[in-house]
């Protein structure tokens, strides 16, 4: 949708009068029913000046298109500026132009799309511009059926008109240059550069044919994009299905074509436990759907699977569509209703009542919004990977909002384990051993797995590290009872964890994957880097949050890290009803070590700080393991 539409003689009349920023606030309120900020209409206000200044080069045509603030169908983002044209083969293009009001940045070490600036009132890591206007166009080149059926070139850049380049600026850095290379980014003093690149592709003015064109065109995956994703998933082993998975699979493929065919409002549940293969099932829909000319993207709240599964599939392609397959869950707030085909939610136990984003705009919560926005919603889930204060992922708060959206209810099941060894005897022993639920398996006997109980984190890291040259898939883990500093957060010798003699650093923010960076094996990561995650050996950290005490096991949310945001209210709740509170901290502390406990497929080493707790799992191990 586009919010401001016009020609270039009508747009440089508007900013000449000072009346731009109040035509588009205009617009914005009656094309998308949102009222402007403060910030932002002065935004417009600043940056529209310096495109008057652009646009009104006589050899940009008085009849060239110019659209302010597109509305990317079907998400939340907005495209800053565009001009419209044909050029001298009368070829219809598009030049989009991401406006920036930064003053400076810093390149992020290691990365290809990160930097650093100040915005939102302090320095943040944010994407660099290049690369956000580049996927901006990859993603209206992948879904937007004009662009395909009418040809149009789409030519992003990013204009930063405050902006002052210097010799060896960061922004030019060579890392940078996937994105860069193709859109390319103008800074202060650089519009007549600006300039010739929009008369390439703007040499005859087309009255706003082409915005039309864009505006109206069907959204569906492009050709391109299907067979992109076609060939990535041929042969990638990382994504195999195996029994009940590849039933759950085509049962819930069924139904979200069923909903593609009657338009009909289904939801689907899909309970399973650690390593049941939720996340292959949901990366599988994902390919098989876009390539059934589905508009589906696949949704966690947490980062760190979205970036594993990516890089798995784009592999060496950087420029790859397929990276506006993967959303957060806090960006569905705006999106009509049953404007997306399907969205699979993985990790649906770790959704939000209110996000970050959405506490500021004082919408629903994140279920609501998923399940009003998609035709077919598919949720995977386990309630017992609830690891935070603010986690509301469960069964009956999704048929909740499913029954309010009038969505048609199916719920299935992955019983099945094929992790840790496929022993669904350890994750019973687990359940009982930290006293979740009671089981039959009250120890280790018969159980194939490679579980060890160690008595210095000096032992973890040494078996982590040997196994980890196999196949770089060993990780150590640890539970939150360690500050999380900003400081040294780029450097391997800031040690946050430290017991006795033994020190390490918490995985690095430095724009590396963790599961994936052959050097994270120097960190230990938490469950916010792991949750969805498997690897071939984990070894695990217990800090002093759990112990065994009077012949029991005890939880303490007090020995939880200051930095711990997973357990942010838990004081204030302590205070109004403190048996609430001791219960929800014991439900959190309990799942998280049982999900840290659960990631590796081959086998789990642990260290625990509390001696009562190594005496107790030791005493828990049986015969086999004396």
């Amino acid at each position: 949708m586009i919010v401001y539409e016009g020609v270039k003689r009508e747009f440089l009349d508007s900013v000449l009068n000072d009346t731009i920023a109040s035509e588009i606030e205009k617009c914005v309120l009656e094309k998308m029913h949102k009222h402007t900020v403060e910030n932002e209409f002065r935004s417009w206000d600043n940056s529209m000046q310096y495109m008057y200044k652009v646009v009104s080069d006589p050899a940009i045509p008085e009849d060239a298109g110019i659209a302010i603030e597109y509305n990317i169908p079907q998400t939340a983002k907005r495209v800053d500026f565009m001009i419209s044209g044909y050029d001298d083969k009368d070829n219809p293009g598009m030049v989009i132009i991401e406006l920036k009001q930064w003053e400076e940045l810093n390149k992020v070490e290691n990365t290809d799309a990160l930097v650093e600036t100040y915005t939102g009132n302090g320095i943040r890591k944010v994407v660099h511009p290049s690369y956000q206007v580049w996927t901006y166009s990859q993603l209206i080149a992948d879904y937007n059926s004009a662009v395909d059926e009418s040809d149009i070139q789409l030519i992003p850049c990013a204009f930063l008109h405050n902006y002052v380049r210097k010799d060896n600026d960061p922004i030019d850095d060579a890392q940078y240059d996937t994105y860069t290379s193709v859109a390319p980014a103008f800074t202060k003093g650089q519009v007549p550069a600006l300039v010739e690149l929009i008369k390439k592709f703007v040499r005859k003015g087309d009255n706003k044919k082409v915005l039309y064109l864009l505006d109206h065109g069907e959204i569906r995956p492009s050709k391109s994009l299907q067979n992109a994703i076609a060939s990535m998933m041929n042969g990638n082993r990382e994504f195999t299905m195996i029994d009940e998975q590849r039933v759950v699979y085509e049962e819930i493929l069924k139904l979200s074509l069923k909903c593609q065919k009657d338009n009909k409002k289904r939801t689907v549940i899909c309970k399973g436990g650690p390593g049941t293969g939720k996340s292959v099932i949901a990366v599988q829909l994902l390919a098989e759907l876009t390539q059934r000319n589905q508009f589906v993207q696949y949704v966690s709240k947490n980062q760190a699977p979205r970036q594993v599964y990516l890089q798995k599939l784009k592999g060496d392609n950087k420029r790859s569509g397929v990276v506006n397959l993967f959303k957060g869950s806090a960006v569905y707030v705006d999106v009509e209703r049953n404007k997306i085909n399907t969205l699979i939610a993985d990790e649906a136990h770790r959704l939000e009542e209110r996000s970050q984003y959405t506490k500021k705009t004082g919408n629903e919560n994140q279920i609501k919004e998923i399940i009003h926005a998609a035709v077919c919603s598919v949720f995977f889930i386990d309630e017992s990977q609830r690891v935070t204060m603010a986690d509301i992922g469960s069964v009956n708060e999704i048929k909740k909002w499913a029954e309010y959206e009038g969505s048609e209810i199916t719920e299935m099941e992955l019983v099945s384990q094929f992790r840790c060894n496929g022993s669904d005897g350890y994750l019973a022993w687990l359940d009982n051993l930290l006293e979740i639920r009671e089981t039959a398996n009250l120890n280790l006997d018969g159980i194939a797995y490679d579980f060890r109980l160690v008595d210095n984190p000096e032992e973890v890291r040494q078996l982590i590290v040997e196994k980890n040259r196999e196949a770089n898939r060993a990780r150590i883990l640890a539970g939150y009872c360690w500050d999380w500093p900003k400081d040294g957060r780029g450097d391997t010798n800031a040690h946050d964890i430290k017991i006795g003699d033994f020190e390490i650093s918490w995985n690095l923010d430095d724009g590396q994957v963790f599961a994936l960076s052959e050097t994270s094996v120097n960190e230990a990561g938490c469950i916010h880097t792991t949750q969805g995650l498997e690897f071939d050996y984990v070894g695990v950290i217990i800090g002093d949050d759990l112990r065994y005490e009077n012949g029991k096991i005890v939880t303490d949310y007090t020995k939880r890290a200051r930095t711990d945001q997973s357990i942010k209210g838990l004081k204030k709740m302590d205070k109004e009803n403190h048996e609430l509170a001791l219960a929800r901290a014991d439900e959190i502390i309990k799942n998280t070590y049982r999900t840290l406990m659960t990631r590796g497929m081959k086998g789990c080493y642990v260290y625990c700080t509390n001696p009562g707790l190594r005496e107790y799992i030791k005493s828990r191990l049986g015969s086999a393991w004396k």
